[in-house]
């Protein structure tokens, strides 16, 4: 490992290229204490990441990873990338880059504070207090001027992140994903209870759908934790590669990174898995991998993938099956991952997102700025078009 200690820092701050050497227990105690933590932001699944070679610099992700140190004692750390392009983000700054290349300017390498391949909102800025909230952001742009880089992004952040940006004078942009959430105080008792509270048209739409799967034979298994075995993790990892295939690029994610999540964090995975036929005759031809978060009861979509086309069989395998699991688990919310107004028939309903930009050059920083009042604006007026498209029925006693 390599760690680079920045100038005129007290506490400690250090930029680390290697996950490998940070303190896997200490990291892992500093992201429980974050306000929307995630799984996604545990040691292990960062170091899978880099172990399997996902995300590496030869994949043009090099890590980067930023902590603050004081008396011997992990107080604020943040995953950071330096990157040569901009693929496995999902919020999209091509036209900045372009813009930059156009004027002679080099946008890339920039610095990027993400999980690689997952858009999954949560805490980025692992901190103790808000003090070093506050530094880890100072620490993030020092890093990013001292090595002379266009630009500093943070995806997908929370609500405690955010105001630490916007206190820095950080330019803040938004975006939008579609989540289901268990109704409070009144939760479903199962599927059938979910679809009752859909309006007539959402109700058949789903009830159809789910009938063209059964008509052609599919019915699925259920497999959590430890029973995901190596033959369905090796099933589920050429479902994967084929949806990539299917559009013509490449999968993110290696079979080495899934054998490690099964080696260190089995109970974070649940998988559907989509059987046709029967007897002897029975086969598997799709797949669905979700995430899942046990102590906070949340869920998420993640990745899935077929071998036969089936109508239908994406929405049962990538909404129906999970949203029934959770309602029968009693989990509060599943994240359908990024983009997809498709979802809001299925029961997501919008929500926000933000991410946090800070751009070298003034010049370009006051021209992204405009771009971001203008196109937060249409975020504002779009989720007001959205929530008037509510496809629950409304409450007894509401207008």
């Amino acid at each position: 490992m390599k760690a680079h200690p920045l100038p005129n820092s007290d506490p400690v701050i250090r930029v680390h290229e290697d996950p490998a050497a940070l303190d896997a227990e200490a990291w892992n105690a500093l992201l429980a204490a974050q306000p929307s933590p995630t799984p996604f932001l545990r040691h292990e699944y960062l170091l899978a990441l880099h172990r399997s070679g996902s995300a590496v610099g030869a994949t043009g992700w090099s890590p980067a990873f930023l902590t603050v140190e004081q008396d011997g004692q992990l107080r604020g750390a943040c995953p950071l990338y330096l990157k040569s392009h901009s693929y496995g983000e999902y919020v999209f700054d091509w036209a900045w880059a372009d813009a930059y290349e156009r004027h002679g300017l080099a946008y890339y390498p920039k610095l990027l504070g993400a999980v690689p391949f997952t858009p999954v909102p949560g805490t980025r800025l692992l901190a103790t207090d808000e003090a070093t909230r506050t530094l880890l952001v100072q620490a993030i742009g020092a890093f990013a001027r001292q090595a002379q880089l266009s630009s500093a992004h943070l995806l997908f952040i929370d609500e405690a992140d955010r105001a630490a940006f916007e206190r820095a004078g950080w330019l803040m942009r938004e975006g939008v994903q579609f989540h289901w959430s268990a109704p409070a105080g009144q939760p479903w008792g199962s599927f059938e209870d979910f679809l009752a509270s859909l309006q007539r048209e959402k109700r058949k739409k789903i009830q159809q759908e789910r009938r063209k799967v059964q008509e052609a034979g599919v019915s699925f298994s259920v497999h959590q934790g430890s029973e995901i075995d190596d033959d369905l993790w090796d099933f589920f990892h050429r479902c994967y590669t084929l949806t990539y295939q299917a559009h013509h690029s490449k999968p993110y994610l290696k079979r080495a990174f899934f054998a490690e999540m099964a080696r260190h964090l089995p109970q974070h995975w649940l998988m559907f898995v989509a059987w046709r036929g029967e007897g002897a005759q029975r086969e598997r031809i799709g797949a669905s991998l979700i995430a899942l978060d046990p102590q906070r009861r949340v869920a998420y979509g993640r990745y899935w993938g077929s071998t036969a086309y089936v109508p239908c069989l994406h929405f049962e395998a990538c909404y129906y099956q999970p949203l029934a699991w959770c309602i029968a688990q009693g989990y509060q919310r599943f994240e359908g991952g990024a983009q997809g107004e498709h979802k809001m028939a299925r029961g997501l309903l919008p929500v926000k997102t933000a991410s946090a930009h800070w751009l070298a050059d003034p010049r370009f920083a006051s021209a992204v700025a405009d771009f971001l009042a203008q196109e937060g604006a249409g975020i504002g007026a779009y989720v007001d078009e959205l929530k008037e498209r509510n496809p629950f029925r409304p409450a007894p006693g509401t207008a």
